[in-house]
């Protein structure tokens, strides 16, 4: 199968984009790609090309994590970790079976309302760690092996239960790079790495060299939360579309579809207003705290 070229540019900036989100956060690559590339192209064809991508940036991720903040975190992942692996393979053989107009809709269905508690600031930590790592390990496998989507529940979870920045990108990383190369084999045992997914992978896996440096710096420029928070926005809004989409096409729920996407906008354009609005609340007393002549 030869894809247009006009496709094969779109998957490109797209990538572009999605990994400086990536570089930036520690995640957000399938998240803010997957949305619309699924529009162009079925799952079962891009899905081990961003596999692929996904590994490479991993491995890179985890090398920047350092050494202290992988073994501070890696017992707290490792229940995560051990339950994934066998949801992976089941995943990988219900995309093979499940129809790619489901599997949109799926995707679509269930980062949607991830992304916005994200963006609602929701924090409940988890008392019981471990326990509470086995389902979310089956459930992030499951998700990730038929979408490549997984960072927004991991995410999640650990903003919940209060890792700093450094260790919580050395947590994702370690369980993010468990994931891919579980995929990845399971997508090859599967036979579903063809001549296509090396046409594709020439153009979408070159802009990430650019990306990821990009993110680093956009960050320092920005600072992380408001970087995060507007990536969160762009991602709620292209699965807003996403969902408005799959359900004219699988249901002719047409005029409902667009009417949810005008829903989610508003939804977040007001948890963006909040979030601006809190922050300038903060930085007043902090200003006002520096007297004359102090600096």
């Amino acid at each position: 199968m030869i894809l247009d070229f006009t496709v094969l540019i779109l998957l490109a900036l797209l990538s572009l984009a999605a990994s400086t989100v990536n570089g930036g956060l520690g995640y957000g690559y399938s998240s803010i790609s997957a949305p619309l590339a699924l529009l162009v192209v079925v799952n079962r064809i891009i899905n081990p090309v961003y596999v692929l991508v996904e590994g490479i940036m991993n491995t890179v991720m985890l090398g920047f994590s350092g050494k202290d903040n992988i073994e501070s975190t890696f017992k707290r992942v490792l229940p995560i970790i051990l339950a994934l692996i066998p949801a992976i393979i089941l995943g990988s053989i219900g995309l093979v079976v499940i129809a790619p107009a489901w599997v949109r809709f799926l995707v679509y269905v269930t980062i949607l309302p991830l992304i916005l508690m994200q963006a609602s600031g929701f924090r409940r930590p988890v008392k019981s760690e471990a326990k509470a790592g086995v389902p979310l390990g089956v459930g992030v496998g499951l998700l990730y092996s038929i979408t490549t989507i997984s960072g927004p529940p991991i995410a999640l979870f650990f903003n919940n239960q209060g890792l700093v920045k450094s260790e919580f990108k050395a947590a994702l990383a370690q369980i993010r790079i468990v994931e891919s190369y579980t995929t990845i084999l399971a997508y090859y045992l599967l036979g579903l790495f063809t001549a296509t997914t090396l046409q594709l992978f020439t153009f979408v896996a070159p802009p990430v060299i650019v990306g990821i440096p990009l993110g680093f710096f956009v960050v320092k420029r920005l600072g992380a939360e408001v970087f995060r928070r507007v990536c969160m926005s762009f991602d709620a809004w292209i699965i807003g579309y996403g969902l408005a989409v799959v359900l004219g096409s699988l249901f002719g729920l047409i005029e409902f579809g667009y009417a949810l996407w005008a829903f989610v906008i508003g939804i977040d354009v007001l948890l963006l207003y909040r979030f601006f609005k809190d922050r300038r609340v903060k930085e007043v007393p902090a200003q006002n705290s520096i007297l004359p002549g102090s600096v």
